[in-house]
């Protein structure tokens, strides 16, 4: 995140915003930056993908399915705007760990020990580690101490659009984050590699929630797409992974996805014509 930081602080922020007497490096002035960068950037991403999910690839006929809520994209773009500001508190603090030097991001390919091998790598590890790390805390958040008051609002949505894909409580939208913040202060990964990795991983969770359950058939069972978590969010207690199917298959909790036998949502609704 100081890559973005040190952009805007060139570009925008000390030029036009702080005062010339207010250093760049000052920890409030960067607490402050990074509060607003972090909520401005993750509006962008959400609104800017999601709508181009919602109107490119989400399937509208889905809004005719009777789970489908009154006014139920409205609603889930305002909880989610209600919700990204405090979901970045938390988050801007370990931002603010990693721009004062606390993480084990690195600028240049030759800080890794494994040169660009290390960095294709990491991000396989990055993938398969927020896999895990998300599987688990998602699948906790179902547990009954937690999930009425934390998990559940994101429930409301059987039937989700893209922009369901962060109409989380905060608590719950923070700790499903939490792996990907994790990640940079255990293990070496290169500073553009993790931003690239934090766009994608923004929007895998609006993929996900996009209603298009086409996936390779080779694939299909491996990779947790939005047939998969379509059916989590219909039937609560299976799929809990991120990207792939793995630790659902290992924790007992895959469901091969109802739309690929032909009872999936689309599947009720051309049922529904046909009476």
């Amino acid at each position: 995140m100081d890559l973005v930081l040190e952009v805007a602080d060139r570009h925008l922020l000390t030029p036009y915003v702080y005062p010339a007497g207010w250093p760049e490096g000052e920890p409030c002035r960067q607490l402050l930056s990074l509060f607003v960068i972090t909520n401005l950037g993750a509006l962008a991403l959400y609104l800017l993908f999601g709508t181009l999910s919602y109107y490119f690839i989400f399937d509208h006929e889905l809004k005719k399915h009777p789970q489908f809520l009154e006014n139920q994209v409205s609603r889930e773009i305002a909880y989610a705007l209600r919700s990204l500001p405090w979901i970045s508190v938390p988050t801007v603090a370990l931002f603010f760990a990693e721009v004062r030097g606390y993480s084990k991001l690195y600028d240049n390919i030759e800080d890794s020990p494994y040169g660009w091998s290390g960095v294709f790598l990491s991000m396989l590890s990055f993938l398969f580690f927020t896999d895990m790390g998300i599987y688990w805390i998602h699948r906790g958040l179902h547990h009954k101490l937690f999930y009425k008051r934390f998990h559940k609002p994101h429930h409301l949505w059987k039937i989700a659009t893209p922009f369901a894909s962060h109409a989380f409580h905060p608590v719950d939208g923070f700790m499903q984050s939490l792996p990907y913040h994790v990640y940079p202060f255990l293990f070496p990964l290169h500073k553009v590699t993790y931003l690239g990795l934090y766009i994608f991983v923004n929007v895998w969770t609006i993929s996900i929630h996009d209603g298009d359950y086409r996936v390779p058939r080779l694939l299909r069972h491996v990779i947790n797409g939005s047939a998969h978590h379509t059916d989590h969010h219909l039937y609560f207690d299976y799929n809990y992974g991120q990207y792939f199917t793995l630790w659902d298959k290992i924790g007992g909790s895959y469901k091969s996805p109802t739309s690929f036998e032909g009872k999936g949502p689309h599947d009720y609704l051309r049922k529904l014509r046909e009476k």
